[in-house]
């Protein structure tokens, strides 16, 4: 008998398909209706030809498709790997065929709308209808016109990455793997839009790098617990505990970052001025709706003291449907603001202001660059949660009674804040438009920074603060990062030869060739340049000298003869800059048109001077303390001999002259029959005969 208070599992099941179905729906209602009621507004005011309602209407419900397929993708990805309790330790396995089902569905409708995008953007951003598109040779025209075509093939090809992996993967870091390129996925229609443009753009793009990823994750998430709780898949205490602080997350991020994104793209407008504010109040009306939702749906505690009990039943779905439709009502309103320009489209905007997103006027004076800050969203989140996380893992040790040596604390708070302190100080800020500057923060991010960070030793303290899961238990972080240490991707960025290519080799292929010039001009590739350095300079001094045990880990003397290999490679490549007739960036150094910067050779002369002299210093200083370390650890490996010896646990030594005297007999007896003849030797004789064998 089923009890009327409960709906069978049927009944849910068809709850959670038409809610989905209607949340898409209304969603693409809202893109529609926004896209038919603009009409040409939109294009005119940016001086664009009206491409015709087909065009216009086939890109924004594209648009909106790619979003919500790649939203469910890294959703799916995300829960499978992140939410939904596995047993196991080292390798983790996941289930293909029903872990996997979602993410090939989405991943492969994601990959099929931006593949659509990249010839319908081509004609909708120049303005022309989709038939000119039929035209011999006007493809390739159009798409080099505009930024999107280029963005949607990069979002394409990502997607349909995913979707093949998706079809062969069967080990928990892999499918890990798929949600970081899922993340970097989403990203490329944003980056070169609306937050590329206009003064602040700088701290927009840095904003719509953390939100963007952030608000799909969250918004697939919900769908996918939803979709799951009927198998049950989802529905347990361990998956609902890890769901809700996987939304606690997210829902920060994505607050935080349309925070700034508003105030970006508003301009000083008050938010009732304009369509585009309009739409912003919408969105962060949905969003304390789905915090109010999150507030009334949450896992109960355990015990009398508990708030209420875990959602049981129909209850959950509900609530999880609920939020699913205002992510879809929040996605189609944040579609059909890109089809609106905002009003910082129209502020009156510098030339260092249209590359940088800031002005640079004030010469760069010991005064200024230590004052003018300008703060790097991107890398001072990633520095503060870094150095929380490590505090929380430090005190969470102590409170259990052990120890964790002070000086590595104070190295890692030293890495990032160096850090912090060369992005988003005047020097990070000048060193956009000074190659001496810049070098500058280059040796800090590739050098000082990466040095200290690895002396923290940070991968050792979380695999201590973080307890392993009893057998039985769902793997947790500990087990996730044993999984991250032994994947073979990581062995692999740990190849001392890849280590040492990238560490030396980036230097050259960046400066020496025009990948520099491309990078500077948009401050989201600029950004990625400076992570690589990061990276770099972390994975080569993580090798050679770092605290944590690396996943291919080198004897000292490889050590040594790999930091030595590094030095007259950093000092050739500061002469080739020095004695270089052809300036670096030149074209884009003209652009800026900085008024102190009148000599370039100079400064560029001065930039290969700072890479010369300041990437040999920290190489010298590593040596020393490679040499330190290596006599160190033979003192200790000497007195732990001794020891052994002196306790009777090391026999090495009398089993050698057991080994001698055994040789010495049989060789004895192997000359005795060849002279029978001859009267018996000595016992000198043995002696002798036994040192000449």
């Amino acid at each position: 008998m089923i009890d009327a208070g409960v709906s069978p599992p049927v009944s849910r099941s068809r709850l959670t398909g038409i809610g989905l179905t209607a949340a898409t729906l209304l969603s693409a209602a809202i893109v529609l209706t926004t896209v038919i009621l603009l009409g040409s507004s939109g294009y005119d005011a940016v001086n664009r030809n009206y491409p015709g309602i087909a065009t216009s209407t086939t890109s924004a419900l594209l648009r909106l498709t790619a979003e919500l397929a790649g939203a469910l993708c890294i959703g799916a990805l995300s829960v499978t790997a992140f939410v939904v309790p596995r047993q196991g330790r080292g390798r983790l396995e996941v289930v293909n065929g029903a872990d996997l089902a979602l993410v090939r569905w989405s991943a492969g409708v994601w990959a099929i709308a931006a593949t659509a995008l990249i010839f319908v953007d081509s004609a909708d951003a120049n303005g022309v209808p989709l038939s000119r598109l039929l035209e011999p040779g006007k493809l390739g025209d159009l798409a080099q016109a505009s930024y999107l075509p280029g963005a949607w093939t990069v979002s394409a090809l990502l997607a349909f990455v995913i979707f093949c992996a998706a079809n062969v993967v069967r080990t928990w870091m892999a499918t890990a793997a798929m949600v970081a390129l899922s993340a970097v996925a989403l990203l490329p229609p944003v980056l070169v839009t609306q937050v590329l443009v206009g003064p602040n753009h700088d701290l927009g793009g840095d904003a719509a790098v953390l939100a963007t990823p952030a608000l799909a994750l969250w918004a697939g998430a919900t769908a996918v617990m939803a979709l799951g709780w009927t198998s049950g898949r989802t529905s347990s205490a361990v998956a609902q505990k890890r769901f809700v602080r996987l939304s606690i997350g997210c829902a920060t991020v994505t607050a935080a970052g349309q925070v700034v994104i508003a105030a970006f793209e508003l301009a000083g407008d008050v938010p009732f001025a304009s369509r585009t504010g309009w739409l912003f109040l919408a969105v962060f009306g949905i969003l304390a709706a789905l915090a109010a939702l999150g507030f009334i749906w949450r896992p109960g505690t355990k015990g009398p003291d508990a708030a209420r009990p875990a959602p049981t039943g129909a209850e959950a779905p509900r609530v999880l449907i609920a939020a699913s439709i205002l992510f879809a009502i929040l996605l189609g309103a944040l579609v059909a603001m890109t089809r609106i320009p905002p009003p910082q489209y129209f502020v009156p905007t510098s030339i260092m202001q249209l590359f940088l997103g800031f002005d640079v006027t004030p010469a760069p004076t010991l005064g200024v660059l230590a004052t003018d800050w300008r703060l790097n969203i991107l890398f001072a989140v990633i520095s503060i949660l870094a150095v929380s996380l490590y505090l929380v893992a430090v005190v969470r040790l102590r409170r259990r009674g052990d120890s964790w040596p002070l000086g590595r604390t104070v190295t890692w708070v030293a890495g990032w804040s160096v850090i912090v302190l060369t992005t988003s100080s005047g020097l990070g800020r000048y060193s956009t438009v000074s190659f001496s500057l810049h070098m500058v923060l280059h040796m800090s991010l590739n050098m000082l920074g990466p040095l200290l960070l690895v002396m923290g030793g940070a991968v050792t303290l979380a695999l201590r603060a973080i307890p392993p899961r009893r057998r039985g238990e769902a793997a947790g972080v500990h087990e996730w990062l044993t999984g991250l240490l032994i994947w073979s991707v990581t062995r692999s960025m740990y190849n001392p030869l890849w280590v040492f290519i990238t560490f030396v080799g980036s230097y050259y292929l960046i400066y020496l060739t025009p990948i520099f010039q491309e990078a500077m001009r948009y401050h989201w590739s600029h950004q990625l340049m400076n992570l690589h350095f990061l990276v770099g300079g972390y994975l080569f001094y993580g090798l050679v000298i770092g605290v944590d045990h690396p996943p291919r880990p080198l004897p000292h003397i490889g050590k040594l003869g790999l930091v030595l290999a590094a030095m007259p490679f950093h000092a050739f490549f500061g002469v080739v800059v020095m004695t270089s007739s052809t300036i670096i960036a030149e074209t884009f150094y003209q652009y800026i048109d900085a008024p102190w910067m009148t000599d370039l050779a100079g400064d560029q002369y001065l930039g290969g001077g700072i890479a010369w002299s300041a990437g040999e210093l920290p190489l010298i200083v590593v040596v020393i303390a490679l040499v330190t370390q290596w006599s160190k650890q033979d003192s200790r490996s000497a007195k732990r001999t001794d020891r052994h010896l002196d306790s009777g646990l090391d026999d090495s030594f009398d089993a050698y002259n057991e080994m001698l005297t055994e040789l010495a007999k049989r060789a004895v007896g192997h000359a005795a029959p060849a002279s029978a003849s001859a009267s018996r030797p000595s016992e000198s004789q043995k002696v002798d005969q036994g040192e000449q064998r």
